[in-house]
């Protein structure tokens, strides 16, 4: 048997099962009962400006940065 007709049948068969439950499995982790909690706090999330919008670049002063950033 030519090494093309094994790999091609191996394909086929065998490789296309492992990867069609391999897509499941990780359609299934996704989607979880628990993985929806690890994002539900917004907080830390970097660079959320939790009380005011980001100012624009032209009003930001080096004093104004360093009161942002505490």
């Amino acid at each position: 048997m030519e090494i093309y007709t094994l790999l091609r049948e191996f394909a086929d068969s065998w490789m296309l099962l492992f990867l069609f439950s391999f897509f499941t499995l990780v359609v299934i982790w996704a989607f979880r009962p628990g993985s929806s909690a690890v994002y539900e706090d917004t907080a830390s999330i970097p660079f959320r400006h939790v009380d005011a919008p980001a100012p624009d670049e032209a009003e930001v002063t080096p004093a104004a940065h360093k009161e942002a950033r505490t």
